[in-house]
């Protein structure tokens, strides 16, 4: 039998021949529209930081005085000494955020939707996912016992299909708000009065639609006018619109207390830092109050596809800060990457595994920290190489 390294160098040597190797970017300054790297500034259009607080000096001043406060860590698990006054007021603030009688806070979202999924079904279950869902709940899926479907990508009419055929005990449906790699939206309505006839629940992962969707930023529940009902569990990241770090879930005082007692992702870990717990506090009220930063970001976005129209780019059917261009050659894909990275501009090139064979892309992501003019840079930039 081969060594250890020599079977993982094997595996490694492949992934490099199929030009699938990733490689980390070490970058020398703090998130936001430019960042520092490797001695160049480039112009950002790779982070989920979609409302540009990352960097806002409220929600810094909130983590510093949080930190005079509590001290750098919480120490334990919730359920021990680690749930302070600040994730209690931020549990409290997200449940009146979103709508919802409770909010739970996790250290990710990857945990959270761990945590969620095998909290809720088990064997003799059904749980049906989008295939395009992101791999921590399809992950969650798989962990379970019960019986895992995924349905093609927004189709009612096989979600449907799976629905009718099932006699499960309970019944889970569960799909991305808006899903990471396509930026489209999924037809919640439709989902939830399907899952409303076959006696299903329905799970929605929002990481990339809150704070930017709706009137006030509650995501694409509020912004498709869905009630607690249509949808009871609502899964929300805090790394992307809100600058800081962690997830919670949302819904009714049983499924936030079920979660309590068997959610093994959030029992059985260390809190985050109640610090935070205190920025996030401040970035709330920056993201319900501040609504220029979502108009701004519409335009923008507006700004970006009509420009890439112009220029015969190939976007993806998406009216959401994620503005994917399809190249359909994964290697390209990378080589685009780098001629832009040349020219002073940081896009991400996403390849297989994240995406089906032969749909690289360059996702461009959008924020509310960007200029006009720095959009119009990257279109001129994305018409240079050849995109």
């Amino acid at each position: 039998m081969k060594s250890l390294d020599a079977t993982l160098q094997a595996a490694l040597d492949e992934r490099r021949q199929q030009h699938l190797y990733r490689q980390r970017v070490n970058v020398a300054s703090g998130c936001g529209p430019a960042l520092g790297v490797n001695g160049q500034s480039l112009l950002n259009f790779c982070s989920n930081d979609y409302l540009g607080l990352a960097g806002h000096p409220d929600i810094a001043a909130a983590l510093k005085a949080g930190v005079d406060t509590y001290g750098t860590g919480s120490g334990a698990s919730h359920l021990i000494s680690g749930h302070s006054v600040a994730h209690q007021r931020l549990e409290e603030q997200l449940a009146e955020f979103t709508g919802r009688p409770r909010a739970l806070l996790f250290s990710t979202g990857y945990m959270a939707n761990l945590g969620v999924i095998n909290a809720l079904v088990g064997r003799h279950d059904l749980v049906l996912q989008d295939q395009l869902n992101h791999a921590s709940l399809l992950d969650g899926g798989r962990l379970t016992r019960a019986d895992f479907r995924r349905y093609k990508h927004s189709s009612l009419s096989h979600l449907q299909w799976l629905l009718e055929r099932s006699s499960a005990r309970r019944k889970l449906v569960v799909t991305d708000g808006v899903f990471s790699m396509d930026g489209d939206l999924a037809p919640l309505v439709k989902i939830s009065a399907l899952a409303s006839e076959h006696n299903a629940w329905l799970m929605v992962d929002d990481a990339h639609g809150v704070g930017v969707l709706g009137a006030t930023g509650g995501g694409i529940v509020e912004q498709q006018n869905l009630s607690l009902p249509q949808v009871p569990i609502l899964m929300g990241t805090l790394g992307k619109s809100f600058g800081t770090f962690g997830a919670f879930v949302a819904g009714s005082e049983a499924l936030i207390e079920t979660l309590i007692q068997f959610a093994r992702s959030y029992i059985y870990t260390t809190a985050l830092p109640p610090s935070i717990a205190c920025a996030t506090s401040a970035s709330l009220k920056i993201v319900a109050q501040e609504h220029w930063r979502r108009d701004h970001l519409c335009a923008l976005i507006a700004r970006f596809r009509e420009g890439a129209q112009h220029i015969g780019l190939h976007l993806m059917a998406s009216t959401t800060p994620i503005q994917p261009v399809l190249i359909n050659d994964d290697q390209r894909v990378n080589e685009i990457s780098q001629l832009l990275r040349a020219k002073g501009i940081m896009v991400g090139a996403i390849r297989p595994p994240t995406v089906p064979e032969g749909s690289g892309r360059l996702r461009i992501c959008l924020s509310a920290a960007h200029s006009e003019q720095q959009v119009d840079q990257l279109l001129e930039a994305l018409e240079s190489v050849g995109a």
